[in-house]
């Protein structure tokens, strides 16, 4: 049997934010929510490493405090996935490795679903993974929610933060919520900073179209785990009760 190549998380962490200004230290049961998510990735024992990679030094005094790995990178990056990647070539990994992107705004994120994002890294094909989960109509609805689409192969046909596909009729279509996980063949991730930001990256607003725009297949991984982000404020009161259980 196959074995998965080495595996890295790197966890993006911006101090600005339009939405949620300082989000990476929202306090969490008194801890910000870069410990949570560093905490649970550290579970996964696929990883062989974890690392914070942020661009603001409150973030990062905060990081050595408890503990966490971390790597200052510029400011300047027009992505969380170009500060993976910075954050990769300075801890120098290997050129065949797989990078876990872990959205730093996921503090309930289990364990279990990196190793389910990693494992189809076993075939050599498999260039980018990410992952969706079943929604209701009623959570579709909302733009923060990104919606995707996939084939039969579970290769990804679009992603976006409309409603798809539309029942055009009164059937009620299966529905699947992006998570924002993603693990890229080292490969793969330098080629992704190398390209321009495309024309529905720019629309949608969501980075991994660029990689579809450019004919780079992504392997959708369902998984039945629940993952709970943060986008506002207000969403902090879900991550409270999640990580309570």
């Amino acid at each position: 049997m196959k074995n998965i190549p080495e595996c890295y998380g790197i966890i993006p962490a911006r101090y600005a934010s339009t939405r949620f200004p300082a989000k990476p230290l929202a306090d969490i049961l008194g801890k910000p929510m870069f410990w949570h998510v560093f905490k649970r990735a550290a579970q996964c024992p696929e990883l062989l490493k974890t690392v914070l990679a942020t661009d603001d030094t409150r973030i990062y005094s905060a990081a050595e405090e408890l503990d966490v790995p971390v790597v200052m990178t510029r400011p300047d990056h027009p992505s969380g996935t170009d500060r993976v990647m910075e954050a990769a070539d300075i801890l120098d990994l290997p050129g065949d490795a797989v990078v876990v992107n872990i959205q730093g705004d996921e503090p309930a994120m289990k364990p279990k679903m990196l190793t389910e994002l990693v494992e189809p890294f076993v075939d050599s094909e498999i260039l980018v993974t990410t992952m969706a989960k079943k929604i209701r109509a009623e959570d579709a609805e909302n733009p923060d929610q990104v919606k995707v689409v996939f084939g039969e192969n579970n290769r990804a046909l679009y992603f976006s933060r409309s409603i798809i596909p539309y029942a055009r009729d009164d059937e009620k279509p299966e529905l699947y919520g992006h998570i924002g996980l993603y693990a890229f063949r080292m490969k793969t991730l330098k080629r992704f900073v190398s390209m321009p930001a495309g024309r529905l990256e720019n629309t949608e607003k969501l980075e991994q179209l660029r990689l579809l725009e450019n004919n780079i297949p992504i392997h959708i991984v369902v998984t039945d785990y629940q993952s709970i982000g943060v986008d506002r404020p207000e969403d902090i009161k879900k991550v409270i009760k999640a990580v309570s259980l």
